[in-house]
């Protein structure tokens, strides 16, 4: 029996941030329910989906979420209603022909994305089985951001993110409890150096150090006290979100101090870390304009770590056909708030996968206790997912999401990472 949409509603609630965001609803014939809620993002790309916002200053400071609100009941519900909600595509080409926008600004990203995820969870399975059918059994390696700086956290850190990713554990379980146990151990440290152990915005420690790299010895230390090996069980993830820095004619390191360096200069930097440090993956080291500074990174680093471009791409196929055209790098980030719709997101990850290229699954830094990336991290299929720290409920939120998906597969269940040991000097305790 073909069931169908019948009802939509919107309400306005608070993020990780205590801004305003989005959670819709939508009720079937049959009784089911989907329910989402939006994230949103303080460093992001100037070329994502436009947010719909109030701009009544006397509401949140204009950021209230009313208008995108109207935007659910008044225009997308009535076009959806007798929908059949099994069809996400032509859900989601609805909304985008509805919107009729190249930046979905008329009718906002936030509720065209609440309604395409709302449907996704109505559709009656598991979302992970929904989004990626019978295949879906891969969980993600995760990248746990366990030192903030940059626009996170009001700290001498330049780099916005300093991760841990735990790609030597036999299963997911083994990996977070590997990650959480660092994490402690991390706090340890710091609370031995008299460094503050306050958290930043995705939960990550934001001490005040002499400098970026202070951090990766931090992580080095925290691994090796936690019992693990650095390298072999658990390697770093960075993320300079580097556009954040960016300057005319280069990067501006005003943070910590570091001076103004060159494209090519901030490149050979990471470089020299990666033959220090157990690095993994590179996220944004340039800005969303530097495309050749990309491709000459990639070409550069490419060989030895992952290099992820998120502003740059904005998880947006356009933009990624053109990365792939001209080698800028070798991974995606996939944030459905970019984008707008379900359906968008998982083209993203098609047209990486044809292009042979790896891809990370991603939260925001205003997050909800939504868990759909975590689903939509095992129906992806890529092996790895950024959600944060193993600290603060909307993070763990994904996490705990991924515990679960791991239960229900059982023995299906499949832990396998996509990173080889990092090339470079052995670092401390390896």
């Amino acid at each position: 029996m073909q069931r169908r949409i019948v009802r939509m509603d919107a309400m306005e609630i608070l993020d990780s941030r205590g801004n305003p965001t989005l959670r819709v609803q939508v009720g079937l014939d049959d009784g089911a329910e989907g329910t989402a809620s939006v994230p949103s993002g303080a460093s992001t790309g100037a070329n994502e989906a436009r947010e719909l916002r109030d701009g009544d200053a006397r509401r949140f400071g204009g950021q209230g979420v009313e208008r995108a609100i109207g935007s659910v009941v008044e225009a997308i519900a009535p076009a959806l209603r007798g929908r059949d909600p099994s069809r996400q595509a032509e859900i989601d080409q609805a909304l985008l022909d509805l919107d009729g926008t190249p930046d979905k600004s008329k009718l906002g990203a936030n509720a065209i994305l609440g309604v395409s995820m709302a449907v996704a969870r109505a559709a009656g399975l598991p979302l992970y089985a929904y989004l990626g059918r019978a295949g879906a059994c891969r969980l993600p390696v995760p990248m746990l951001n366990v030192i903030n700086g940059g626009r996170h956290a009001d700290n001498s850190l330049d780099f916005q993110e300093f991760m841990l990713v735990p790609h030597g554990a036999p299963s997911f379980r083994e990996a977070l409890r590997y990650g959480a146990e660092t994490y402690h151990a991390l706090k340890a440290v710091l609370k031995r150096r008299g460094l503050s152990t306050a958290v930043g915005d995705e939960g990550g420690f934001a001490p005040d150090l002499p400098g970026n790299e202070a951090a990766c010895e931090l992580i080095v230390e925290a691994i090796t006290a936690a019992g693990l090996k650095p390298g072999k069980q658990v390697a770093i993830a960075l993320d300079p979100a580097a556009s954040s820095f960016a300057v005319e004619g280069g990067y501006a390191l005003s943070k910590s101090g570091g001076g103004r360096l060159t494209s090519g200069e901030l490149t050979a930097l990471y470089g020299r870390w990666i033959g220090s440090y157990p690095i993994v993956s590179l996220e944004d080291g340039l800005g969303e304009e530097d495309w050749a500074g990309f491709a000459e990174q990639t070409a550069t680093l490419g060989g030895r770590v992952q290099i992820v471009g998120d502003d740059l791409y904005v998880t947006n196929t356009a933009f990624i056909r053109r990365g792939i055209a001209e080698r800028t790098t070798n991974a995606v980030l996939i944030k459905p708030n970019q984008i707008g719709t379900v359906t968008e997101t998982l083209q993203a990850v098609a047209l990486c996968r044809e292009a042979g290229w790896r891809f990370v699954v991603s939260h925001r830094s205003d997050e909800t206790d939504d868990s759909f990336i975590a689903d939509l991290a095992v129906a992806a299929g890529g092996g790895q997912i950024k959600a944060g720290a193993p600290c603060r409920g909307e993070r763990l939120a994904k996490y705990n999401r991924l515990l679960e998906i791991e239960r229900e597969l059982g023995p299906a269940a499949v832990y396998e990472s996509p990173f080889r040991a990092p090339a470079g000097a052995p670092p401390a305790g390896s």
